[in-house]
């Protein structure tokens, strides 16, 4: 009996690690948010079910005195270890990242953990040992939540005091022009378009790949700028109302850019209109003499800007007089060239790599940026030339006798569309492969209905991951007349590769992924 408990013990220890990891990585891309975690586990509590098995097992354990039943609970624990061993070896867009925070987490969790066995023990003997170990496991997905709050204050203080440390840091550099880029789509290409342009004249810093939360930003200030640095842009991503303006108590832009405006990350700001303050939050902390730059083509953004000064369009068809926008628009498998028309009517042709028309507007805007702060349009036909693609967002690359349009990162229902209208530019075989939108609160149904219909008029074929989820799709697809042998639903991205493929039909293949869902679903 004894060697069966120790052998118990040491299961669970090790099955103990592997569902803390996992539920870590989950509460970690949760953002360390209880109220976004709670809401995942709500939607995935099923993946963790085997977790029942184990907790069932170990009260019958406590009560009845049988050894099958501590050998069911030793196998219980192995089949938990085998299948949180298989949920960490799967492919993950964002690795677990093991932070001091986390290390925190693991910390604390591990006290709770240990008390509550020693009590079991000094209170109930072994016998008691075997429910506690069962309860400990199956809590582990909640245990995050108590191990937040209980760590709160201390983290608390941590990022105040990294705050500061960044505050600090920006006084040093009085010079410093901060650019706010914010927006529901389009601000990480356009921050990096505008890094393109900016550093041709200036020493320009920008937040890294996605870094774009208020500790992404403090953490780019402290560990990047520089005493040189003459220009720093600031991407400021947001899922709740208060985001934006949080980023902006740190860094005090002069200058601030939206992109757009519209139906992403529904499921926490709930609807448009706080969506559409949220980004604005950014045009409130500007200065009396900042500028800020914004897209004249999005209806949100339109009408919410009406009470805002010193404002700044830009637009992809004839402007008010008030704004940048281009007319002459070519688009083709090479690239894309276009006129862009400023304020005060002067002209300047421009010639860009980058596919699809919708980008048009992405790089207007950050030509409007670079000329009012000083370059000429001429000086920047060359950088705009020099522009890359961002890698997952409508990034070509030809494998062979097949073209990957790489547009994998968080689709929304605009970027879609693009996504798919752009894919119909091309001729040979058109081939959608996708998950569909997710992230969409109660209109996820609707907008991925309207998805498939887009689909329907730009595809030869689709294959969409993930029954379930994309029936709204294959429904959209099929209300408009798609043929349903062209149609096909796999579980996994790699099977839905690998149909596409096998296509056998004369000319190129085009293949656009579009979406790739984030790890938590």
């Amino acid at each position: 009996m004894e060697i069966m408990l120790i052998a118990a013990v040491l299961l669970a220890v090790a099955a103990y690690l592997f569902v803390m990891q996992y539920n870590l990585h989950m509460f970690q891309l949760n953002g360390y948010k209880n109220g976004e975690h709670m809401h995942w586990l709500q939607k995935n509590i099923s993946k963790q079910g085997i977790l029942i098995l184990v907790i069932a097992v170990g009260i019958l354990t406590t009560f009845i005195d049988a050894i099958f039943l501590n050998g069911i609970f030793c196998l219980a624990l192995l089949l938990t270890i085998w299948y949180y061993r298989y949920l960490k070896q799967q492919k993950n867009k964002k690795k677990m990242v093991y932070t001091n925070r986390v290390k925190r987490m693991v910390i604390t969790n591990s006290i709770i953990s240990m008390l509550c066995m020693v009590i079991a023990f000094v209170l109930g003997g072994g016998k008691a040992l075997w429910m506690v170990m069962g309860i400990l496991l199956a809590a582990q997905p909640f245990m995050m939540l108590l191990v937040n709050t209980i760590n709160k204050p201390v983290e608390n203080g941590i990022n105040q005091h990294y705050v500061n440390d960044a505050k600090k840091k920006l006084a040093e550099v009085p010079g410093l022009q901060i650019i706010g880029v914010t927006g529901s789509y389009g601000k990480t290409s356009v921050k990096y378009y505008l890094h393109t342009l900016l550093q041709s004249k200036y020493n320009v810093l920008i937040t890294p790949e996605s870094y774009n939360t208020p500790m992404g930003v403090v953490r780019t200030i402290r560990e990047q700028l520089k005493s040189t640095h003459e220009i720093f842009i600031c991407e400021m991503g947001a899922r709740h109302v208060g985001d934006i303006k949080e980023i902006c108590d740190i860094v005090h832009p002069k200058h601030g850019m939206i992109t757009s405006i519209g139906p992403q990350h529904l499921e926490t700001f709930f609807n448009m209109e706080n969506i559409q303050n949220t980004k604005f939050e950014l045009a409130d902390a500007l200065p009396a003499d900042g500028m800020l730059f914004l897209n004249g083509d999005n209806t949100y953004i339109q009408e919410k800007s009406v009470s805002y000064q010193n404002k700044i369009f830009y637009h992809t068809t004839v402007s008010d007089g008030n704004g940048y926008y281009a007319e002459n628009v070519k688009v083709s498998q090479l690239g894309t060239e276009f006129d862009v028309v400023t304020p005060d009517g002067e002209t300047e042709h421009f010639q860009m790599r980058l596919i699809g028309g919708h980008n048009v507007i992405n790089v207007v805007g950050a030509i409007a940026v670079a000329h009012k702060l000083g370059i000429s349009l001429k000086e920047l036909r060359v950088p705009v030339r020099m522009i890359q693609p961002v890698a997952h967002r409508l990034q070509m690359l030809e494998k062979g006798f097949v073209t990957i349009i790489d547009d994998a990162y968080n689709s929304n229902p605009i970027g879609s569309k693009a996504a798919v209208e752009t894919l119909a530019m091309f001729e040979g075989v058109r081939i959608l492969v996708t998950p569909g939108m997710v992230e969409l609160g109660k209109e996820e149904e609707k907008y991925n209905y309207e998805f498939g219909t887009y689909a329907a008029k730009c595809c030869d074929y689709v294959a969409l991951v993930g029954k379930k989820h994309t029936e709204p799709i294959a429904k959209g697809l099929r209300d408009s007349g798609f043929a349903e042998d062209r149609l096909q639903t796999f579980e996994k991205l790699e099977e839905a590769l690998s149909y596409a493929y096998s296509i056998k039909e004369n000319g190129h293949k085009y293949i656009l992924l579009e979406n790739d869902l984030p790890d938590n679903y």
